[in-house]
């Protein structure tokens, strides 16, 4: 029988991937249901391939043009518009998998319904467990969902993990015999940059990724490493690791995309290309495994793999996100808001690269963190910890001015 499948957030990379994995099983895979945001263009290219029974669009002018252009071509999908109908898809009884690929805060409903309605969750919207880690991990339990990462980091550590390891349970990380989970990183742009130089770099030298084109968001995360520290915040709830078993350790040729250590002095890791199709195709198929499309790993190439220890002081947000984690509650979710505001800054030139940390380091200090009960909660905490930002950097931004003997505005 085929795995009847709900991609939420189908015409992002993470969807769009899924899709072209699914078209290499026709015979295994059925789409049951597509989201999009805005791309009504895209998912109408989507629907005519792939034939959904539902297609759902954010936006209401888009889905009126999806809906005049579906039924223009005689396909029968029914449009539907608007954030609660992600939910609705997400827990149709005809929907087996769930591929949770929204981008932010706005998967995270549809995400944790999906999980309370006892689905397998293919987890790639990485807020889910940021934002509300205890809130998504108690509706994977309360629900019997069955959960699954698609994150490459995540996907390695899992893959390199026993056979019916289950994810988010209490206990099971230590049954494993497991004694450290290593997370690998590239190191970024600035692996190697005197720590005096980094106050000064650009925008374009932090997007300018040595391994990876990438967008401006993430490729600043990865040069600051809080990408990094926002995959430690995902390993601890989604192995129910403590922190301290949980490293992060510098890997320039990007090769390995994690390891698991044990007890035993055994290392177990996941190697492959560096291609998204591989931990998508492994959580659409697992516990088997499928041609995903990805070229295979050519060791001759590779030559050679480096690792080195990482520096906190040159990497301070790994620090600050374990510390997010310590505080719990709604510290992480601050702790994301934060960032995104501090980037969004350092971007647009308005904040040094080396005082993205500072603008999150204040923003942990300063905003109230609360014992996490709902979304409100994560909502409220996110909004707090953005206007905190918004004004920190204001402030930072004075004393620059200051410091340059410049007139003030």
């Amino acid at each position: 029988m085929k795995k009847r499948l709900a991609i939420l957030g189908s015409t992002g990379s993470i969807g769009a991937n899924t899709l072209d994995v699914v078209a290499r099983h026709p015979d295994r895979y059925e789409v049951v249901a597509l989201a999009a945001g805005k791309n009504d263009a895209k998912l109408l290219a989507q629907c005519a391939e792939h034939k959904p029974k539902y297609a759902v669009l954010a936006d209401e002018q888009g889905a009126e043009r999806l809906r005049a252009a579906l039924k223009e071509r005689g396909l029968d999908t029914e449009v539907l518009q608007g954030p609660d109908k992600l939910e609705r898809v997400a827990t149709l009884p005809e929907v087996d998998a769930v591929m949770a690929a929204i981008v932010g805060a706005a998967g995270l409903p549809s995400t944790i319904a999906a999980a309370r309605a006892g689905k397998q969750v293919l987890l790639a919207n990485k807020e889910a467990l940021v934002m509300s880690g205890p809130l998504f991990m108690r509706a994977v339990a309360e629900g019997g969902a069955t959960l699954l990462p698609v994150d490459s980091e995540h996907s390695a550590i899992f893959q390199s993990l026993p056979r019916g390891f289950a994810c988010g349970r209490a206990g099971e990380i230590e049954r494993a015999g497991v004694r450290r989970i290593l997370l690998t990183a590239s190191g970024g742009p600035f692996r190697t940059t005197p720590p005096e130089r980094l106050t000064h770099v650009t925008p374009e030298q932090a997007c300018a990724h040595p391994n990876w084109v990438m967008g401006r968001k993430i490729s600043v995360d990865s040069a600051t490493m809080m990408n990094k520290g926002l995959e430690v915040i995902e390993a601890h709830w989604l192995f129910a690791s403590p922190l301290a078993a949980i490293e992060v350790v510098i890997h320039p040729q990007s090769v390995i995309h994690s390891m698991v250590e044990y007890h035993d002095g055994s290392v177990v890791a996941q190697l492959g290309a560096p291609d998204m199709r591989t931990p998508i195709a492994c959580a659409l198929a697992w516990p088997e495994r499928i041609a995903s499309g990805a070229e295979p790993l050519d060791f001759a190439t590779v030559g050679r793999l480096d690792f080195e220890p990482l520096d906190p002081a040159r990497f301070p947000c790994v620090g600050l996100a374990a510390e997010a984690i310590a505080q719990g509650g709604t510290a992480p979710a601050a702790l994301n808001a934060a960032n995104e505001i501090a980037v969004e800054a350092f971007l647009n030139r308005r904040l040094k690269f080396t005082d993205i940390a500072r603008v999150i380091e204040n923003a942990l200090a300063e905003v109230a963190v609360e014992e996490l009960h709902d979304l409100d909660q994560v909502y409220a905490a996110d909004l707090e910890a953005r206007a905190f930002a918004t004004r920190s950097i204001a402030r930072l931004a004075r004393g620059d001015v200051l410091a340059a003997g410049l007139p003030v505005k």
